[in-house]
């Protein structure tokens, strides 16, 4: 059994070969072969001999993709992410292919790096740490706000919005979300749901935690961005395609939008995790993000931690096994001959 990785980086081939990895590996007889850059129709040729592929969030696996890999012999997608927007699962279920994903890694993670984009952003401290590596120590500028008594909004409450909520209860805010699955881990922690209308118009602070869906694309857009707090500070650690950046930047600079951190970008596939600092950017609109002051964009980093990353490598490599010895797979997208086991349709929840 041969195992191509795909949009490989130094810290994948560290724990795709973990202790908790490595115990599995044996037992299917599995050789990993790591490839750095992404999986697209012109790398595809590198799977031929593969028997399965391991993709990452930006990895094309499209159609004409999957259809290439059918040719190659290549009958498993193992992705190392729960999100599979990008991945043409009734394509992988008509030419027969096992995808499975890493559906729960450790979403204190992401919940946590939100909570730190969300004080950064509050409290400038971005802007504070280059002022000071330049001797400036004048405050002006520098003026948040109280995080304890905000209210908070949740556009989806799976573990990853439920850890964020319980975080920012002990700030002492309120909580509030919108999902059409009420999870009674969230009212646990003092969390109530509301509509998205209301979400929008009562939050100082709003957190998309939900995954990208035909119905989810865009859901924070021109119409939606009228109807949030005036100032109110919006985070996305989740999919870059829940924003229309151009209806950002317009309420970005009416001032009406208070503040925007960013993990994810709609247009990041081309960009993210790699190194770009000796070339010229042409995306205009991720460009222009970048000059505000109250704006933070980060590579999307928010998975990543110790725990977060030995999970993910042990999981993917258990998928695999599953696949191998023919054993039921909880994680299963599309099971060999058999119908779609997952399928949102529904904006939220992840």
């Amino acid at each position: 059994m041969k195992l191509a990785v795909f949009s490989a980086k130094p810290y994948d081939k560290l724990y795709l070969t973990t202790e908790h990895a490595a115990e599995l590996a044996p037992e299917a007889g599995i050789e990993v072969i790591y490839h750095d850059f992404p999986l697209s129709l012109e790398t595809v040729e590198l799977a031929r001999g593969a028997q399965a592929v391991c993709v990452f969030v930006n990895d094309a696996v499209d159609a004409p993709v999957l259809e290439a890999l059918a040719q190659y012999g290549v009958k498993a997608i193992l992705l190392r992410c729960a999100g599979y927007n990008h991945v043409d699962l009734e394509a992988a279920k008509r030419l027969d292919f096992f995808v499975a994903n890493v559906p729960s890694y450790s979403p204190e993670a992401v919940a946590e790096f939100a909570v730190a984009l969300i004080q950064t952003l509050n409290r400038n401290t971005h802007r504070a740490y280059n002022r000071v590596r330049e001797a400036n120590f004048n405050l002006d500028g520098l003026l948040g706000r109280n995080l304890h008594g905000k209210t908070v909004g949740l556009v989806g409450t799976g573990k990853i919005g439920v850890a964020l909520g319980r975080i920012m209860a002990g700030f002492g805010c309120k909580v509030i979300a919108y999902d059409p699955f009420e999870n009674d881990e969230f009212k646990k922690c003092g969390g109530t749901y509301t509509d998205l209308d209301d979400l929008l118009a009562q939050s100082d602070i709003v957190s998309l935690h939900c995954p990208l869906t035909d119905s989810s694309k865009h859901i924070i857009n021109r119409d939606s961005l009228a109807k949030m707090k005036p100032r109110a500070m919006l985070v996305n650690t989740s999919r870059g395609g829940l924003i229309h950046t151009k209806a950002v930047i317009a309420a970005l600079k009416s001032k009406h939008l208070g503040g925007l951190a960013l993990d994810v970008y709609d247009g990041e596939g081309a960009l993210f995790y790699k190194d770009h600092s000796g070339e010229i950017i042409d995306d205009d609109e991720l460009m222009r993000l970048t000059t505000f002051h109250n704006v933070l964009v980060c590579g999307h980093q928010a998975f990543f931690t110790d725990e977060a990353l030995s999970e993910i490598g042990a999981c993917t490599i258990r998928n695999l096994a599953d696949f191998v010895q023919r054993r039921k797979c909880k994680n299963s997208l599309v099971l060999q001959g058999h119908a779609l086991v997952k399928r949102d349709s529904v904006p939220v929840r992840i």
